[in-house]
């Protein structure tokens, strides 16, 4: 899933030059983390609410009220903002997004067109928005977690003996994290069968593989069957 249909379209920007209270007013009235900072139309800058944090407790802000309240008036944000902010091409996938975060410890960044426009913001809560849908979390089902040999034919078997039974398929995903060479885990949700048809397939299903886990979401208490 592309970043440009999965990020944050509403985006709520600021001038560099606007004060810091302005931007404390604008992050509680809004209710965002982040944001871009723009000067004459061009991004330079990204305000988060550490930011903010980070600025309120410097020498800049005395303890007195009332003169720190003159203060934050005046600081303009260029002075407590991010520079020079990563951000993402409107093009990659959720999952290259996902990996900018992760490598740079962030919980968002700003979406850029192929101009270098701001168009959104791709925050975590939409990397993990996108997640829930990709896997299917969402759909009351049964999900088989597998470990099968790294061959070509090895989830061809599995997904003919689930359709055998009668399953419909709500996500299938691969990973080779922590798997033993020559291996790789297979996680496979599916709906539209009994729990008397859900048991038996862990027998039919472990001729051909090792089954780790069933999680059934199905009835009306979460439970893992284990066999």
């Amino acid at each position: 899933m592309l970043v440009s249909k999965s990020m944050s379209k509403m985006v709520f920007s600021i001038s560099a030059k606007s004060s810091l209270s302005k931007a404390i007013t604008l992050q509680q009235k809004c209710q965002v983390n982040m944001f871009p900072v723009l000067d004459k139309g061009k991004l330079v800058g990204v305000l988060t609410d550490h930011d903010i944090q980070r600025a309120s407790i410097s020498d800049k802000i005395p303890l007195d009220t009332h003169e720190a309240i003159d203060i934050v008036s005046k600081v303009p944000v260029r002075e407590v903002m991010t520079p020079n902010p990563i951000t993402i091409p409107q093009d990659y996938t959720v999952g290259e997004a996902a990996k900018i975060l992760l490598r740079n410890k962030i919980a968002g960044a700003p979406v850029l067109d192929t101009d270098g426009h701001v168009i959104g913001v791709l925050t975590r809560s939409d990397v993990l928005r996108v997640m829930i849908l990709l896997t299917g979390i969402n759909k009351k089902s049964f999900q088989y977690a597998l470990r099968v040999k790294d061959q070509p034919e090895s989830i061809s078997q599995i997904v003919h003996v689930m359709r055998d039974h009668g399953c419909r398929f709500a996500s299938l995903l691969i990973s080779y994290h922590g798997v033993p060479a020559g291996s790789r885990d297979v996680y496979i949700r599916v709906y539209d069968i009994k729990d008397d048809v859900a048991t038996k397939l862990i027998h039919k299903l472990n001729e051909i593989a090792t089954v780790h886990y069933v999680v059934d979401t199905i009835s009306e208490e979460r439970r893992i069957i284990i066999e």
